[in-house]
């Protein structure tokens, strides 16, 4: 029955997006133009480019290439200049004399090497997209340009440095967790091939999910978000992988001191099939076996991720992407006396449609899990505890190139979560005990459309409507709760039962004002829905956290967040910068209450509290991508307070300032090419300390020992800095290129040896009971590292 109505609401969200959609068609221009559409690629490798510019100078406008590589653009018959530019490869031109249409046009771009002179003539034009791009807070950042950052042990990291840019804190030292712009880690939206991963971390923090050498592509939105993401309150990171070398069979990897990994991919039938698959595994526990300790040689530690890819062309029209991601945690002592393990599946299957010049659609089926288990075995007692999420999604996405002054995007998907949040078995004396917590499952909605138009030859505006929906389905558990969050009833729902429901629309807007050729104003406003969060009382996330649903006593997280922003560019210097203010509301907060219980809890939203939040702040970003020297610096100044009532002895809305919230933030990265065979890399990054809540006192109350506290997070840590270096070597090589070429990279991570905090435990003085002592742990102290890096 719920399954009909689902469908039933979801045809009607189709019919919607086709009125619209037919209305944009008809508006198109009635003059005799011709359509110039075609493909922007890798010239090694067929890799499609994503987000290649395309610049017709005669025009001063243009366009981009979508996710594939492909772009379209409607224009008057005459003589132009397309101009193709893709950071980090050489510029081309095509001068093309258009009388009739263009299709199938193929642009392949070569990688560009330090000290052509060809990227230093287009780098001015190519300098300015930030500029003319009606898009603001977001950042594109090529896999080479992160490979390029100083390491952590030599492991390259996005997540480590999507925490440089501006907008964007961490928790500190070993977490892979970001916040941006006030929002907690679950509200960002982390998207590997379209497929969410609820937990990008491994070893407890120290290390993403993500093998770089198989990504190709990573956006993070923080603002102004496109109508077709949705769920998540703060960020959207989109991580594309790799397609497959489509000319000829390649490898790649590296042999570093924690890990080793190696990528191979070539074509399946050439230029028309490929495929990719990828590898990485740590070998701490190989080092433990080594040890005389018999404690030690019989534990596990280590982690692996597995990446696949292949991709199929049907015919001109049709092509086909299929796509999978595997990674497991493995953590256990002692012959599985205590184990512990997590990991994430995805898997996309992708089916790309060309219906014309001007239209491109796209069908999605994605599957992606997450799960998690714990256990211990000790003679005739053992204990086992596992958890899993998985979701179920269809999309369907369409875009129409209507002119080089229009275009629009409308899609629609469906999601079907099922949240397992535990299930316990125990063994005492070989009496068997189970226990399982309440399952839950959704069907969550979204249909979206939007617009990107230019108003005139200043003003350019994107403009979209989403709108979501979150659908309680049974077999299921609810309670009614009192105004002191005591429950009062428990009410059972049959399977296929719809028993709540939730949803709403979320406006889209972005705008950009031309000032001058160098430089913009630009605007945005979004509006955002979250379903499912995370119930943690960490400031980083850890792989026993629980993910729930919104429910008939959780409502949806809301956000609205509006920015304004500078944009402009040193041409002298080939510099681009930016500056940025932003403000967001964010209503329905979740905290917990004061010692909150939050395992093993069926009756978790007895330990919820719900509020407002806000965050507000400037971002200073400026970049340098050419020549021997680039790199960037980012600054943040921000607050993010929450105003929630977490303590039922004082009653009343109390304002905190967030466990992530952060004053100060800077980070400063470049790297130089000292010649063809040496470079050298460097990053330095400061940070307010982590608000957090100690005590400042304590009394005697009947012989026992009751500590006092500050205000909820009325204190701080200590600043945090460090600095970390990198050198990189590669041998000699004669004049005609090797078919195996390597490098070595050295690094040092924190290179004047801070002693960041990671912990702050208070204890009782020895010299006087009454006063209590705070003792400082830290993880790191300098921390030098070497990789070996191939290609062959």
């Amino acid at each position: 029955m719920a399954l009909k109505k689902i469908a039933k609401t979801m045809q009607h969200y189709f019919k919607f997006l086709l009125f619209l959609f037919w209305g944009a068609t008809i508006t198109a221009s009635a003059q005799d133009k011709k359509v110039i559409s075609g493909t922007v690629t890798d010239a090694n490798s067929g890799e499609s480019l994503v987000g290649a510019t395309v610049f017709i100078s005669e025009l001063k406008l243009g366009t981009s290439t979508n996710d594939y590589g492909y772009f379209s653009i409607e224009l008057n018959p005459g003589s132009y200049t397309l101009i193709f530019n893709y950071v980090g490869y050489q510029s081309q031109s095509l001068p093309i004399d258009l009388t009739e249409n263009l299709n199938k046009i193929k642009i392949e771009l070569s990688p560009s090497e330090i000290g052509l002179s060809e990227v230093e003539i287009t780098a001015d034009r190519d300098q300015q997209s930030h500029v003319r791009d009606v898009q603001m807070s977001s950042v594109n950042l090529p896999i080479e340009q992160i490979k390029k950052i100083p390491a952590f042990l030599g492991e390259v990291d996005i997540i480590k440095a999507i925490q440089l840019l501006p907008g964007v804190a961490t928790a500190g030292e070993g977490h892979s967790g970001f916040f941006v712009r006030g929002g907690s880690a679950d509200q960002n939206l982390i998207l590997l091939d379209e497929a969410n991963v609820y937990n990008a971390a491994h070893l407890f923090g120290f290390f993403s999910v993500f093998n770089p050498d198989a990504i190709k592509d990573v956006q993070l939105y923080k603002g102004g978000i496109p109508s077709r993401y949705g769920g998540r309150l703060a960020s959207v990171l989109d991580i594309k992988m790799n397609e497959g070398n489509l000319k000829h069979f390649e490898g790649t990897g590296g042999i570093g001191l924690l890990s080793s990994r190696l990528t191979l991919q070539g074509p399946i039938k050439k230029d028309k099939a490929s495929f990719l698959v990828s590898g990485r595994r740590t070998y701490a526990d190989l080092f433990l076996k080594l040890s005389n300790n018999e404690a030690l040689n019989n534990n596990q530690l280590y982690f692996y991720d597995f990446n696949v890819k292949s991709n199929y062309t049907l015919d001109d029209k049709n092509r086909l992407y299929l796509s999978g991601y595997f990674g497991r945690d493995i953590f256990g002592v002692q012959d599985g006396l205590a184990k512990i393990g997590w990991g994430n599946a995805t898997g996309t299957l992708r089916w790309n449609h060309i219906f014309n010049q001007k239209l491109f659609a796209n069908l999605t089926g994605i599957y992606s899990k997450y799960d998690y288990n714990l256990g211990s075995k000790e003679g005739l007692e053992t204990f086992d505890w596992t958890s899993r999420i998985e979701d179920f999604n269809l999309k369907y996405d369409v875009g129409y190139y209507q002119n080089p002054k229009s275009t629009w995007r409308v899609g629609a998907q469906v999601i079907h979560h099922n949240f397992q949040p535990g299930e316990i078995s125990i063994n005492l004396d070989s009496t068997r005990f189970d226990y399982k917590l309440d399952r839950t499952k959704a069907i969550e909605t979204g249909i979206y459309i939007e617009r990107e138009q230019d108003i005139s030859p200043r003003l350019k505006v994107k403009y979209g409507l989403r709108h979501s929906a979150l659908l309680n389905i049974g077999k299921g558990v609810s309670y009614n709760l009192n105004e002191t969050y005591e429950v009062t009833d428990t009410l059972n729902h049959p399977k296929g039962k719809i028993y709540n429901r939730y949803g709403g629309f979320e406006p889209r807007l972005a705008a950009r004002y031309s000032l001058s050729e160098i430089s913009s104003l630009k605007f945005s406003y979004n509006r955002m829905r979250q379903y499912a969060q995370l119930a943690s009382n960490a400031t980083a996330s850890s792989p026993l956290d629980i993910w729930f649903l919104a429910s008939p006593n959780v409502k949806p997280q809301l956000a609205d967040q509006i920015a304004i922003g500078y944009f402009s560019s040193f041409r002298k210097w080939k510099i681009e910068y930016s500056a940025e203010l932003y403000y967001k509301d964010m209503r329905n907060a979740i905290d917990f209450k004061n010692q909150a219980q939050l395992l093993l809890n069926n009756q978790l939203e007895a330990e919820l509290r719900f509020g407002r939040a806000r965050a507000y702040g400037l971002e200073v970003f400026v970049k340098k991508d050419w020549g021997k020297l680039n790199g960037f610096l980012s600054y943040t100044l921000s607050r993010t307070e929450k105003l929630i009532d977490v303590d039922e002895t004082l009653p009343g809305i109390e304002i905190f300032p967030a466990k992530y919230d952060k004053t100060h933030d800077i980070s400063l990265v470049a790297s130089y090419q000292i010649n063809k065979r040496v470079s050298v890399g460097m990053n330095f990054v400061y940070a307010t300390g982590l608000a957090a809540t100690f005590p400042s006192g304590k009394f005697l109350y009947k012989g026992i020992t009751i500590p006092t506290y500050t205000s909820r997070n009325g204190g701080r840590f200590p600043a945090y800095h460090r600095m970390d270096f990198s050198l990189t070597l590669k041998p000699k090589q004669k004049e005609k290129p090797k078919k195996y070429t390597s490098e070595w990279v050295f690094g040092v991570y924190n290179v004047y040896n801070r002693h960041n905090t990671y912990t702050i435990n208070f204890k009782e003085s020895n010299s006087n009971p009454n006063q209590l002592v705070a003792e400082k742990f830290y993880l790191f102290p300098v921390l030098p590292s070497v990789t070996y890096n191939f290609k062959f």
